[in-house]
């Protein structure tokens, strides 16, 4: 079958491009089950992938999107059956294995779950993998002492898809939320997410050269790494989950260990890629439900591929807010 994707090719040594190009299913990777995708979403890994960064995706051409929502158009599982809607996002889908930019991937079976009850194709991507890596780290701060209305969570980089992800999902669960931005201008746009209060960066980091600061998190959602993930572990409270998936501002950690044997605070690395399909389910059945905002669609910019450059280019220079999601529009109105 034919198909059209966003393919990037290295065009010269250190020179890549992309542009949509007709393809041919037969020309996918081996697996038991090819999907037809419904919709996709841009996430910065995407656009790393998308100009070429060989840490991500190794050889070109490629087609990158590490999430996908879709319908099963051939399967050789017994699990999975045709004309059942599922979500592949993670493992090595749009890295080093044609992902979500395209209107049709093959995938293996482990990699699919079935779009929960309660969720839309398009809900589901607003989520993508920056909703399941917040509701992971939510999941880990949810296993320690703290409870609702101790103390409020922190999150950085709050508005990337992770920080603005765990920001609505946190004050949707009751939690007061601290957010950490140099986006002055998208205070308003944070607050109407549920952030109660917002910190700058400055106001953020002063004081950090401390060993330890005043105990004031009850929890921490930190998306970029450095200094900002070092002056959080510093001020997180006594037994409190501190969670990191992210390294944008740096991936070194220069500070003493007192915030973990004085304390007993938990630095808890957050992986998205390789987690296991039960585990994934659960964590997807918790979204499509109590854990679903009202105001979900508020994060949402639609885009289809013909605009997918245009918003790389915003992701990859801090421009971009909120949840950009792909529409495969030749493929049929679902939503």
């Amino acid at each position: 079958m034919k198909y059209k994707a966003y393919r990037v090719f290295e065009t010269t040594e250190d020179q890549f491009s992309g542009e949509i190009k007709e393809m041919d299913t037969e020309d996918l990777p081996e697996g038991e089950v090819l999907v037809q995708v419904l919709f996709s979403s841009l996430n910065y890994k995407d656009a790393l992938s998308a100009t070429g960064n060989k840490g991500v995706t190794r050889s070109y051409p490629h087609t990158p999107g590490i999430d996908a929502v879709g319908i099963v158009k051939q399967s050789r599982s017994e699990r999975i059956r045709i004309g059942q809607k599922v979500i592949v996002s993670g493992f090595d889908l749009g890295m080093n294995t044609d992902g979500g930019f395209g209107q049709f991937i093959r995938v293996p079976e482990d990699w699919v779950i079935f779009l929960p009850d309660g969720l839309t194709p398009i809900e589901s991507m607003i989520f993508g993998t920056a909703g399941f890596t917040a509701a992971l780290s939510i999941k880990e701060i949810l296993a320690s002492d703290i409870v609702a209305g101790k103390a409020p969570i922190l999150v950085t980089g709050a508005t990337g898809g992770v920080g603005s992800m765990a920001v609505m999902l946190l004050a949707h669960l009751g939690f007061e939320v601290v957010a950490v931005t140099g986006k002055r201008e998208r205070w308003d746009w944070l607050k109407d997410l549920g952030a109660n209060q917002i910190l700058s960066r400055e106001m953020f980091l002063e004081n950090n050269k401390r060993p330890l600061l005043k105990q004031k998190w009850g929890g921490v959602v930190d998306t970029v790494g450095g200094e900002y993930l070092e002056t959080a572990l510093k001020a997180a409270c006594y037994g409190c989950h501190v969670t990191c998936c992210g390294l944008v501002a740096s991936e070194k950690l220069e500070m003493t260990v007192f915030p973990f044997i004085l304390r007993a605070v938990s630095l808890i690395g957050i992986d998205s890629v390789n987690v296991e399909r039960q585990k994934r389910t659960k964590v997807w059945q918790k979204l499509a439900n109590e854990w679903k905002p009202k105001n979900l669609d508020s994060l949402k910019n639609e885009v289809t591929l013909e605009n997918i450059q245009t918003e790389i280019d915003k992701i990859l220079s801090g421009n971009q807010t909120g949840r950009v999601v792909i529409s495969h529009q030749n493929i049929g109105n679902e939503q």
